[in-house]
């Protein structure tokens, strides 16, 4: 009796012994951490959830044509339809042979699928190569409150907070809270952003810093002091700006 009453007392212990080691040994399991959802354009995980949609840009896009660029049509197996044309004030091009077609606001890999489409009604499967041999050199413009407000080469990627330091820097009186750039688009239509480059300096982080595409226009507006003060006697405000100590 005394034997079966140790050794059940024993398997006991066993079994509390094997219990903890098991514990531990699920605590010891390093837990897989789980993968964040894909963010996309549309917004996605966690920063969708807390109104932190990111914002894809373009960069590295490629040219779109304008008025006056310069382009050079060539045939390799008909010839005779070779020619160099200008791009109209109103988009389009005249072409040899056929109808005339608006290409402003095209690709060149664009404006080839256009070509062949367009002489195909003429030609069987035509093959043609199209060169820029002239076009508008890329550009942005800067105006409101800065030092040198004016148009500016633009040169490799360029975002707005170095387009202000190329313009000269802000003046005083600039609201660099509410830099807006305005982006042409194609039918005549105008894309506007809001840049907030006082929060964006103020925070040292310049990670949702605009960058500018080519023929932007930046404009930095006047602070609300700046609008009023030619209205106020300079006696005031020497009052505020200079206190007279007693």
């Amino acid at each position: 009796m005394l034997h079966k009453n140790m050794a059940r007392a024993s398997f006991l212990v066993y079994l509390t012994i094997m219990g903890a080691v098991a514990a531990r040994a699920q605590e010891a399991v390093p837990t897989t951490p789980p993968v964040p959802r894909a963010i996309t354009a549309a917004g996605g995980g966690d920063e969708a959830e807390h109104g932190q949609t990111p914002v894809l840009q373009h960069r590295k896009s490629r040219y779109q044509l304008h008025s006056s660029d310069v382009l050079e049509l060539s045939f390799p197996f008909t010839p005779e339809f070779n020619q160099a044309v200008t791009i109209q004030p109103d988009g389009y091009i005249t072409l040899r042979g056929v109808e005339s077609i608006k290409v402003d606001g095209k690709t060149i890999p664009e404006l080839v699928d256009l070509l062949r489409s367009t002489y195909a009604k003429i030609l069987h499967d035509p093959v043609i190569n199209v060169e820029l041999k002239d076009f508008e050199k890329p550009y942005f413009i800067v105006g409101g409150e800065v030092g040198h407000p004016g148009k500016f080469d633009l040169r490799g990627d360029t975002s707005v907070a170095q387009a202000v330091a190329i313009a000269g820097g802000l003046n005083a009186s600039a609201k660099h809270s509410q830099i807006l750039v305005f982006h042409r688009v194609p039918d005549g239509w105008m894309q506007v952003k809001k840049v907030n480059l006082k929060k964006m300096l103020k925070e040292a982080n310049l990670e949702e810093d605009a960058q500018l595409q080519a023929g932007d226009f930046l404009f930095v507006p006047k602070n609300t002091f700046s609008k009023i003060e030619r209205f106020i006697p300079t006696s005031s405000v020497g009052m505020y700006t200079n206190p007279i100590l007693h």
